[in-house]
Parts: structure tokens; C-alpha cells; sequence
């Protein structure tokens, strides 16, 4: 039985800001380090069918720089299927948290300011908030991190205003 009632429509889903159009493809980047809490969330978020819930479906991938193996900050290894280059064709891409000391690839970086230059969203989760700043996305925006790290990252991205009160920011393209 339900817990609570539900309404009759759903209107949680977000928004493509610029085209006011709903997501359909979502892709979550995993790299070695990767956190498997919040990659979990990310999957569990993004990648669960629930159209039998009224919720429309949603392309989903995991993605990495190179299909393969990938190592887990608690040591266990996740076998990614695909690409950066799947990623480059969704409307959303999340990046997990992260090891904050990774010495983050130039082209991943690159990846990320290609997806906001093609009107994609970014979303981070956590430290992932890290690679945002690295690749210049958080530069002049409101942004927020897991609240052990924002004087860290304040500290890192001075371009960036680290909002360390708050959950989450949504500054249209980066979330």
C-alpha cells in the first residue's frame, strides 16, 4: 500500500533550462577513485526504470574515458561500458564524487566544457564539485560541496562562490 498519496501529475523531472524541453539521456561519469556511494545515487537517481510510475524513461550510461575497469575508493573494482564520446550525447552528465587530489586529464576537462559549450547540463555530487572547478566551470557562479571541502574549494577556485550553507545550486548549466 502507499504511504502517501501521490498526484495526479509528475513535475519533479528538470528541465533543459535553455530549451525548456525535458531530459531524456543521462550519462554518469566514473573514474579510478570513484566513490560508490554517491555513484550509487547517481545510478539509483537517474537509471532506475520508472515508467510504470508515470515517469518518462530516460536514456542512462555509465561512462569512463576508456571503456574498462574502474577502480573504487573503497578498492573494489566497476566494469564501465562506455566512452566519454556516449556521454557527449546526453543532456545531463553527473560526475560523482571524487578523490579532490586527482590529477584530473586535460581532455577530461575539455569533455566537460565541450558538454555546457553544446547546451548539456553538468551536475555534480559531492567532491565531484572538484572537477567542475578544474575545468572553469564554477567560475563566477554560486556553487556548494559536501561541507567538510568548501573552504577547500573556495580555496582552489577563487572564481567560484562557494555557498557552504546550502545543499545544492542550481546555476542553470551546473548544478
Amino acid at each position: 500500500p502507499p504511504v502517501a498519496d501521490m498526484t495526479a501529475t509528475l513535475d519533479f523531472l528538470p528541465y533543459l533550462w535553455q530549451a525548456r524541453r525535458m531530459l531524456t539521456n543521462v550519462a554518469v561519469l566514473a573514474f579510478d577513485g570513484v566513490a560508490p556511494f554517491e555513484l550509487g545515487v547517481l545510478c539509483e537517481s537517474w537509471g532506475v526504470d520508472r515508467t510504470a510510475h508515470g515517469v518518462p524513461e530516460l536514456e542512462f550510461a555509465v561512462c569512463t574515458k576508456r571503456p574498462g575497469d574502474v577502480r573504487t575508493s573503497m578498492g573494489f573494482g566497476l566494469t564501465v561500458e562506455h566512452g566519454l564520446d556516449r556521454a557527449a550525447e546526453a543532456d545531463l552528465v553527473c560526475i560523482p564524487a571524487i578523490q579532490r587530489d586527482w590529477e584530473i586529464p586535460q581532455d577530461v576537462l575539455g569533455f566537460l566544457r565541450e558538454t555546457v559549450d553544446r547546451g548539456a547540463r553538468v551536475l555534480s555530487v559531492c567532491s565531484g564539485a572538484f572537477l567542475l572547478g578544474a575545468a572553469g566551470l564554477l567560475d563566477g557562479l554560486d556553487c556548494t560541496t559536501h561541507w567538510m571541502y568548501t573552504d577547500e574549494l573556495q580555496d582552489r577556485f577563487p572564481a567560484a562562490r562557494v555557498v557552504p550553507e546550502v545543499l545544492y545550486v542550481d546555476a542553470g548549466q551546473v548544478v
